[in-house]
């Protein structure tokens, strides 16, 4: 992979937080486990001793893809970003004019996305068709059913 991921100071602990776990508490357990299995003999039909490395590689993939993500974090000071326009790490409260909804959305970095509560990744097309806009203006958002179009009602940033 390549390129920068942006993200908040807040979203960089979270992921480092979550890889410590991994490395110090869930990867051990798991060596344990191999370690129990492999004392039990014969390693060809031995189920546990299996399932034990499978579960070791998948744990290591995601170490791996957390680290990657880690090594080309961009943390985003977003006291120094401009107020009056969509950009990370603001909240942006837009209208669907088709359907006439009002909706709130936070743009946030690669690994912070929670779509059940509005947070949504910068790089998303609805992020990247949103970023830029001014109050008042229409942002067009092409989606596979078509084009959605927003009007910004309000731009702001939530003190962390």
């Amino acid at each position: 992979m390549s390129g920068r991921v942006p993200m908040t100071r807040e979203g960089y602990e979270k992921i480092k937080a979550e890889l410590d776990v991994m490395e110090n508490e869930q990867m051990p357990e798991i060596e344990k486990r191999i370690a129990e299995a492999r004392a039990e003999g014969d390693l060809k039909e031995n189920a546990e001793y299996h399932g034990a490395r499978e579960s070791q590689g998948m744990l290591q993939a995601k170490i791996n893809l957390l680290k990657d993500k880690l090594k080309r974090a961009d943390i985003v000071d977003t006291s120094k970003l401009p107020k009056d326009e969509v950009v990370f790490g603001c909240t942006v409260a837009v209208k669907d004019l088709d359907f006439g909804d009002k909706e709130e959305f936070t743009l946030v970095g690669e690994g912070d996305e929670d779509y059940d509560n509005g947070k949504i990744n910068v790089a998303s097309p609805l992020g990247q068709g949103l970023v830029g806009k001014k109050v008042g203006e229409v942002a067009e958002v092409e989606v596979p059913a078509g084009l959605n179009k927003f009007e910004i009602l309000e731009i702001r940033f939530d003190e962390q």
